[in-house]
Formats: C-alpha cells, sequence, structure tokens
C-alpha cells in the first residue's frame, strides 16, 4: 500500500501548480459538461487560462494556442447555454458531416504540422496539430449541444494524454485520462431529442 502511495505521489511531484489547478478546474468542467449545467463554462475559463501557459512551457504550441480559442468558446457556451438545461436541447448531427470534418481537419494538422515542424521546436508537430484542429471541432459540437462531441473527446482525450505522457506533464496526463471517462459518461447521458437539420 506504501509503494502505491508512492508512485502517485511521485506522479505528482514533477507538475507545476500552474498544472495542478488548470487539471482541477478542467476536471470540474467536464463533470459540470456531462451533467449540462451552464457553470462548466466558468471553469472551463478558468482552466484553459491557466493550461496556456502549461502547454507554452511543454513546447505544445498548438495546443497552448488553442487555449485562447477555447476562452472565447467559453464566453460563447455561457450566452448559448442559458438557462442551464432549458434552452438548448441535445441533437445528433449526421454522420456525412462528421466524416467530413474528420478529413478537413487532417488536411489542416497536415499543413500545421509541416510548418510547426519547420517554423517551431514542437516536440510533436503531427499529434499536437491534428489533436488541436480536432478540439476545435468537438469543441463546437459541445457548445451547440451535439451528442457526438463525447465520441469526438474520447479519441482527442486520448491523443492528448499521450502527447502529455511524452512531455512529462503527468498531472495531466492523468487528468485526460479520467476525460476519456467522463466523455463516455457524457455520451452515455446525452440522449438527443431529435437529429440535427
Amino acid at each position: 500500500m506504501a509503494d502505491g502511495w508512492a508512485a502517485v505521489a511521485a506522479l505528482f511531484a514533477g507538475g507545476s501548480l500552474l498544472e495542478a489547478c488548470g487539471a482541477a478546474f478542467g476536471l470540474v468542467y467536464v463533470i459540470l459538461a456531462v451533467r449540462e449545467s451552464r457553470w462548466c463554462w466558468l471553469y472551463a475559463f478558468a482552466s484553459t487560462a491557466l493550461y496556456f501557459g502549461v502547454f507554452a512551457q511543454a513546447r505544445l504550441y498548438m495546443q497552448a494556442g488553442l487555449q485562447l480559442y477555447f476562452l472565447a468558446v467559453a464566453a460563447y457556451g455561457w450566452v448559448a447555454w442559458k438557462g442551464d438545461k432549458g434552452n438548448r436541447p441535445v441533437v445528433l448531427g449526421r454522420l456525412g458531416t462528421n466524416v467530413a470534418a474528420l478529413a478537413g481537419l487532417w488536411v489542416l494538422a497536415e499543413g500545421s504540422a509541416r510548418l510547426l515542424a519547420v517554423e517551431t521546436h514542437s516536440a510533436a508537430p503531427l499529434l499536437d496539430a491534428l489533436s488541436t484542429w480536432a478540439s476545435v471541432y468537438a469543441t463546437g459540437l459541445q457548445a451547440r449541444k451535439y451528442r457526438e462531441n463525447w465520441l469526438w473527446w474520447i479519441v482527442i482525450d486520448l491523443l492528448i494524454a499521450g502527447l502529455c505522457l511524452r512531455q512529462g506533464l503527468y498531472l495531466t496526463t492523468l487528468l485526460y485520462g479520467v476525460f476519456v471517462g467522463l466523455a463516455v459518461l457524457g455520451w452515455r447521458s446525452w440522449r438527443p431529442i431529435q437529429a440535427a437539420a
């Protein structure tokens, strides 16, 4: 038992206070999002503001830039989800739209990765770019309450967990592992009342 606690302590010892606070706010954000609580967007705003610094320090530049987009989406989500669960129903998008989005995201990621590889010392250009562009898309789906956002997040969170593990961001790796489980819960709990037009 003592060995288990020592391993957990070692996991957190390398992390910064900035990372710990960002992770805590991020965890609360996803839990509240699963519950469809409008308050999730305030926690999202706080978490992403902190993670801008975390990812910049880790040389994951696309992830750092993504945090600026997340700040804007958090503000949009706060307005769009006005009245908590009452105003915006959960909908299900079309498969063709998501397949087309995936193809477009891959093209964006390839181009961004080439630019990152030439212009920066990015730690993992392709995974950084792909997870970033996919996050942009999935966050838009979440803010508009498309149920499939959770399927996107399962894959994205696994990619980001791998990136963070490579960069020694162990607390954030653990956080994204938890996010995968929460995304599964989100998929199961968000029931669409209609298909998207």
